[in-house]
């Protein structure tokens, strides 16, 4: 997700101004919208509980363990969600000011691939890796991780620095994936709509959730092969190829779309709330710098 692209002769925003916006942001943006992350990451790890569904899945969750339930592996994404926007915002304002500076569809893409990728190497891997793992032992009946930074102990001791990076691959293909279609779909989506539309809030609100809408359909499958080699049955798959070989020989294609409902409902509001949110602090902070 990317800020709005500077009109000629508008104030730029400097990287490191944004990168600060960009971590209040992620750390609001997480906390509304974790229960459907991992209603999601549950789904895809367990196929006896993605056969409940999404509805089923929510339920059982607030029977076992009530509202703290749905907030299991909360405190690994909201350490990394910080630095992760931080890093987000600041590339893509840096690409966009620096490097691709003519404001085209192909550069609003490739300024968003690299935001993207920059935050799957230096933030998501990690980020995910210990999520998943998190959560997944806590579905297991004797869990060995009693909290986010045991876990990280318990990782590295066993696995070496490297066992925070399983999936790396995936990781960076969606997340690279994820920021370059969500900026120019929210881009050109803005475009249109503030034709139409007199709110700027509303805007940022309508062409994020849509935005995050198409990132989920385009590339859902990068996500649950990604989920898969990050849980503690990783290394049965072998790799990339090797889980996406057992997911279509065991599930078929549709097991590429597993959790895609919550993954859904999410994406939409973390998209819609990202942009939104940040948006709004920038035009505050543009009125003092």
């Amino acid at each position: 997700m990317a800020p709005h692209a500077p009109a000629p002769g508008e104030k730029k925003l400097h990287p490191i101004v944004s990168a600060l916006i960009g971590g209040v942001t992620g750390a609001i943006e997480i906390t509304c919208t974790y229960p459907t992350e991992y209603t999601k990451t549950v789904m895809q790890l367990n196929p006896e509980i993605n056969k409940q569904g999404m509805i089923g899945t929510i339920k059982n969750t607030y029977r076992d363990r009530g509202i703290l339930g749905f907030y299991r592996g909360y405190g690994a994404l909201l350490m990394f969600s910080v630095p992760k926007n931080q890093v987000r915002f600041g590339t893509y304002t840096f690409m966009q000011g620096s490097v691709l500076t003519e404001r085209t569809k192909t550069n609003n893409f490739l300024c968003g691939l690299a935001a993207g990728a920059s935050e799957a190497v230096l933030v998501v891997t990690p980020q995910e890796t210990l999520k998943t793992k998190l959560i997944h032992d806590k579905l297991s009946e004797n869990p060995k991780y009693r909290n986010v930074f045991h876990g990280i102990k318990t990782i590295v001791q066993q696995q070496g620095l490297g066992g925070m990076y399983k999936g790396v691959v995936p990781t960076l293909l969606k997340q690279s994936t994820n920021q370059g279609v969500r900026f120019v779909v929210f881009e050109d989506t803005s475009k249109h709509l503030n034709q139409f539309i007199k709110y700027k809030i509303l805007v940022d609100l309508l062409s994020g959730g849509f935005a995050g809408f198409c990132s989920v359909m385009f590339n859902n499958p990068i996500d649950v092969i990604k989920t898969n080699l990050q849980g503690l049955d990783a290394a049965k798959y072998g790799g990339f190829v090797g889980a996406f070989n057992h997911i279509l020989a065991t599930e078929g294609p549709m097991g590429f779309y597993k959790g895609v409902g919550p993954r859904l409902a999410r994406v939409i509001l973390d998209v819609a709330l990202t942009f939104t949110i940040y948006n709004q602090i920038k035009r505050l902070v543009m009125k003092f710098v």
